[in-house]
């Protein structure tokens, strides 16, 4: 089975043989350059869609139209684009038209000058007619062109700057950084799913890079018009007493930068934990308080979540960190069977990093979290998750009939199996009869 990277130079070796120009274009010839891993290698060629599909039959030809191919072997794609050049912008994403045409051309079409190279695989000669390899070595990045235009083409590329700005540690060029503060209320829109891709690449870069991201998106104007709950976040004071780290804004930030490796969910939970905070703001006995903001945070992180146009799962996962991010601060007085009810929870072990990361975020130590991952991992599953010794139709048996009641007596009578004041089935019908006399 081929690797991306070698289907892509055979695919330029075939295309080549045929008498077509063929280069490998894009991120990739960046990355390459840069030392990285490439995500994708995507081949550019003088060949029309019906001349690549020629050669390759079984080619998926779901963009053919803006002269895209995509060549499939095993689970194995890449993409191959005619070069070409693009007309009329009018939804502010896709072009109206394209015309296909040579590669000094279609490099002048791209985002960025940094991801507008060419490179031939063969003799490794890079292929640059906008400076981005210049750009590449001063760690800038820089819009193609205008950046007016570029932005005005498709306007996620701005928060694109800012992704790639945050994701390579590079500075984004005086002109591009202008256009951007200047056409950022344009970012609105954009799709929530196209700003969910790009939010999720910065909230899961390097720990500098989260929060390089969101400082630019909030110094460039995008975060107050993609994530208003989060820019309210500025300037929202904290007992220093608590929050010696400054304002809540800035505690997001750091707790974002201490999680380690995580998922988007995560990521975004973190980010969205405390927004909560400034509609619950009120001076109590001379200092600030936030009563209940995590309430008002869970409501708030479903909002952005429909915004982003994410997964019932993912949208799940968000709000119910978000909802018991304050939890675990004393988990040590908690009842047996609440503590394993959490472990139970298949988002425990991400409930528990946000936990750590907010306590590091506040100038605190993960003393707690650790001590509580010791009597997690002490335990096993079967005693974090037995299988209950009383069900529904126990209670049916015993003649009570189906109601409401039924879900209390269950729950309360598995609290008593996790925390051992029932041991066995007859001990814990024994409870339930109890329970039931006590609710008649």
């Amino acid at each position: 089975m081929s690797t991306q990277k070698q289907l892509a130079e055979s695919i330029i070796h075939r295309l080549r043989d045929a008498g077509h120009e063929a280069l490998l274009a894009g991120g990739c010839v960046r990355d390459l350059l840069l030392a990285r891993p490439p995500k994708d290698y995507d081949v550019a060629t003088s060949a029309r869609p019906d001349e690549v599909l020629a050669l390759y039959p079984k080619a998926l030809t779901v963009g053919a139209a803006f002269g895209v191919v995509v060549v499939v072997e095993g689970t194995v794609q890449v993409e191959v684009a005619t070069f070409r050049a693009e007309q009329g912008y009018a939804d502010g994403r896709r072009p109206d038209a394209v015309r296909f045409t040579d590669a000094r051309e279609d490099a002048r079409r791209r985002d960025f000058t940094i991801n507008a190279m060419f490179l031939d695989p063969a003799e490794g000669k890079v292929i640059d007619y906008v400076g981005g390899r210049e750009d590449l070595q001063a760690r800038l990045i820089r819009a193609v062109g205008d950046p007016r235009h570029r932005f005005a083409e498709d306007h996620l590329r701005m928060l694109r700057a800012v992704r790639f700005a945050a994701e390579l540690g590079f500075e984004i060029e005086a002109a591009t950084t202008e256009a951007v503060r200047e056409l950022a209320p344009r970012v609105a829109s954009v799709s929530g799913e196209r700003v969910r891709e790009e939010l999720a690449r910065i909230l899961t870069a390097a720990p500098a890079g989260r929060r390089r991201g969101l400082e630019l998106a909030c110094e460039l104007g995008l975060l107050a018009v993609l994530l208003p709950e989060v820019e309210a976040l500025h300037g929202e004071p904290q007992p220093p007493a608590v929050h010696p780290e400054g304002d809540v804004f800035r505690h997001t930030l750091l707790g974002l930068a201490h999680l380690r490796e995580p998922t988007f969910e995560l990521a975004l939970a973190s980010l969205l934990h405390d927004v909560g905070k400034p509609s619950t703001a009120r001076m109590r006995d001379g200092r600030v308080t936030f009563y209940h903001h995590q309430r008002v945070g869970e409501d708030a992180a479903r909002a952005v979540c429909g915004r982003l146009r994410m997964s019932t799962n993912q949208a799940r996962r968000v709000t119910w960190l978000v909802a018991r991010h304050m939890m675990l601060m004393n988990f040590d007085e908690m009842r047996e069977a609440t503590l394993k009810r959490l472990f139970a929870e298949e988002g425990f072990e991400e409930l528990a990093e946000l936990w750590r990361a907010d306590c590091l975020a506040s100038g605190g130590s993960a003393e707690g979290y650790e001590a509580l991952m010791a009597r997690y991992r002490a335990m096993s599953a079967e005693e974090v998750r037995p299988a209950p010794l009383v069900t529904g139709h126990d209670l049916i048996a015993m003649g009570l009939a189906p109601g409401p009641a039924f879900a209390d007596i269950l729950r309360q009578v598995y609290d008593a199996q996790l925390e051992g004041r029932a041991g066995t089935k007859e001990e814990a019908l024994a409870l339930a009869r109890e329970i039931a006399e006590e609710e008649v």
